[in-house]
């Protein structure tokens, strides 16, 4: 690994919810480094935190107690807003379900993050248009999701998490929602892009082939982060 610091370090971070039982710990402390182009799966059944420990690693919730850092900055003190700011610029997020706007095209779709962040629009449409054609979708830019197949969309919904240039892209079941053989080709599609632009990404997945495409497996075991081997 090089000197830099990883893309995401979760350091014994602790997670509780409040349910009619009592408390329900789901995680007790756990640690997790992914460095820049290190794709890492995490494979556990459904129920032992998987959704909570994507979360607290893409600030959309704050660990009971523990430290998650983004390419070495601590977040715990950070405010609503710039949490929000530093998850827009330095996280992408691919789900399940591509969760597209459907009334903008597929152009508009990768053009709004970066807009968000403050980005030019002749710049971002130029960055969507390079992404889309990365994946096979040039002169298809103007098309809805409506208009585009499955495959497309989740293509789409990847140049979307991308276009910001993040550090650190977190994934769940990204093509779970696919068929067998457009899972295969949308998932190396993922990989080659991923690695490409030297991205630590964190992908979730039941699919022990997709795993074993990654450079390292890691699972969810009494609330800590352990290897597979």
């Amino acid at each position: 690994m090089s000197d830099h610091p990883p893309r995401l370090r979760l350091n014994s971070v602790a997670r509780s919810f409040r349910t009619e039982a009592g408390e329900l710990p789901v995680l007790r402390g756990a640690d997790l480094d992914i460095h820049a182009g290190e794709i890492v799966a995490l494979v556990a059944p459904s129920g032992t935190g998987k959704s909570t420990l994507l979360h607290l690693a893409g600030l959309l919730e704050k660990p009971d107690s523990g430290r998650v850092l983004i390419d070495g900055q601590d977040t715990a003190g950070l405010s609503d807003n710039a949490r929000s700011a530093l998850r827009g610029r330095s996280i992408g997020f691919v789900y399940q379900f591509h969760h597209l706007l459907p009334e903008f095209t597929a152009l508009e779709n990768v053009v709004l993050p970066q807009m968000a962040i403050g980005t030019a629009k002749a710049a971002a449409e130029a960055r969507a248009c390079e992404l889309l054609a990365s994946f096979g979708l040039a002169g298809r830019e103007q098309h809805r999701p409506g208009r585009l197949s499955g495959g497309e969309q989740q293509r789409v919904a990847i140049a979307r998490a991308l276009a910001n240039r993040p550090g650190l892209l977190l994934a769940d079941e990204p093509t779970g929602n696919l068929d067998v053989g457009t899972s295969d080709r949308v998932f190396e599609e993922l990989l080659a892009a991923v690695r490409g632009a030297g991205v630590g990404a964190l992908i979730a997945t039941h699919n022990p082939d997709l795993a074993r495409r990654m450079d390292r497996v890691v699972t969810l075991w009494e609330g800590l982060v352990a290897p597979v081997e």
